[in-house]
């Protein structure tokens, strides 16, 4: 008799159990659909970044990034910020102020597809320096070593780091340069790595990561 009771009451629950969760998901509702990202239509609307950024992406001027190959959910992060002013700068605030979240989605995706030309470490005194910060930090004061994050060729890791590797070396400095004196304040844990620089220090790695294929 117990049995049948036990099996009675075990019945029971698995059904309550089935019926609670089925709510559940019906409560929820179906999850949201993510349009795919339009490639042509990225493409057209980077049409506006070609000033700066070069049609395909790879910039030529050493103060603005070269933006092909990078990780698309971090384009996509960046240009958000850009836009509700987390990211302060006066041109891509205004650049991205248009934009709706397929407009980044689209144009993010087109640039990662556009494969990324190398660049060149410059600066043979210093080398030595960059790749010693770059790959194994400055333990004696804290300094992570980049490549833990951004990987040893500098290809970062999507949704998390960005792509570093053939990067121009102004554009890299000038950031680092920004994180280190509050300017830029849009990632904390760079902040704080960049705190700890001298301007040697990020001159050395800045030019070190320009090299990195």
């Amino acid at each position: 008799m117990k049995s049948i009771v036990s099996l009675l009451k075990s019945a029971t629950l698995a059904a309550t159990t089935s019926v609670f969760m089925a709510g559940v998901a019906m409560a929820a509702g179906p999850a949201p659909v993510v349009a795919k990202p339009d490639l042509a239509k990225g493409e057209a609307s980077f049409a506006m970044c070609v000033a700066c950024h070069a049609a395909d992406g790879n910039s030529t001027t050493p103060v603005n990034p070269k933006l092909s190959q990078q990780h698309p959910e971090y384009l996509i992060k960046q240009l958000s910020e850009f836009k509700s002013g987390k990211r302060a700068n006066a041109v891509m605030s205004g650049m991205a102020a248009g934009l709706s979240d397929d407009d980044m989605r689209n144009i993010a995706y087109w640039l990662a597809s556009k494969q990324a030309k190398p660049g060149f470490a410059k600066e043979k005194d210093t080398v030595a320096l960059g790749e010693r910060i770059y790959r194994g930090g400055i333990p004696d004061r804290q300094i992570a070593a980049c490549a833990s994050c951004h990987s040893p060729n500098g290809a970062g890791m999507p949704s998390q780091y960005p792509r570093l590797s053939g990067q121009h070396a102004d554009y890299t400095a000038s950031q680092l340069t920004q994180f280190r004196e509050g300017v830029r304040k849009n990632n904390l844990q760079m902040t704080q790595v960049a705190a700890k620089m001298n301007d040697r220090e990020i001159k050395a790695v800045s030019d070190y990561i320009a090299g990195l294929r």
